[in-house]
């Protein structure tokens, strides 16, 4: 997809902060028009992260769920052996306070809802070790049917919480290396549900809007141009 540059929308910038189009204008070299189609371009590809980033959480959320829920029970979040990470039982406390004042009954398919992406990377952390190898580790396998390392998913974990963190707050992504991230999260998911990523690769618009020719932004400012 390719898009208007010469389409000005006049006054967009004041909308905008200043710091925050400054920094699109001095990747378009001061061409304002271009400016506007960057961020646009910008706003574009996040909301086309969205929809893989989407399924991932909710893949991971829900294999994790019921490996444990079969070996274990249902409430297994609330067994203190698998709360090695001690941020995941504030979590699990502010889940249920959420429903609570919503007036929902804290039964254990809402709770694996309401907690939050960075409860279910907790789980994969290198803590869990033991229990991955006894456990986590059937969540998920590779196309050619062998197992996974626990490292297999964190290697790439982080950095992708920390993108759907800037997307959920509408910050710039462009000067991440997207295509990369974009191809770890399909990955992450063919390895939890094939027919998730299938569905992915079928709706996500990432890859007609990502330019074919890659990123070319220009800056005076370097830290804006490394790729993550």
């Amino acid at each position: 997809m390719s898009i208007d540059e010469t389409i000005p929308y006049p006054g967009i910038e004041d909308t905008l902060s200043a710091d925050r189009f400054g920094t699109y204008l001095a990747w378009a070299g001061g061409d304002r028009n271009k400016a506007v189609a960057l961020y646009t371009l910008n706003a574009l590809l996040s909301e086309s992260l969205n929809l893989p980033l989407h399924m991932l959480e909710v893949a991971l959320r829900n294999r994790i769920h019921l490996v444990m829920s079969t070996v274990h029970e249902e409430t297994w979040f609330d067994m203190p052996e698998h709360r090695l990470n001690p941020v995941q039982a504030d979590m699990i406390a502010g889940a249920r306070k959420d429903l609570t004042d919503h007036g929902k009954d804290d039964t254990p398919a809402r709770i694996v809802a309401a907690l939050t992406f960075g409860f279910w990377t907790a789980m994969l952390g290198k803590e869990y070790e033991d229990l991955w190898q006894k456990t986590l580790k059937d969540i998920a396998k590779r196309e050619d049917g062998k197992g996974l390392r626990r490292k297999d998913f964190t290697r790439s974990l982080s950095s992708i919480r920390t993108l759907r963190n800037r997307l959920a707050h509408h910050e710039t992504v462009l000067y991440w290396n997207l295509r990369k991230h974009y191809a770890n999260i399909i990955q992450m998911t063919s390895w939890l549900s094939p027919v998730a990523a299938d569905w992915c690769r079928a709706y996500c618009r990432f890859e007609s809007l990502y330019p074919v020719e890659g990123m070319d932004l220009h800056s005076d400012k370097p830290e804006k141009t490394e790729l993550a």
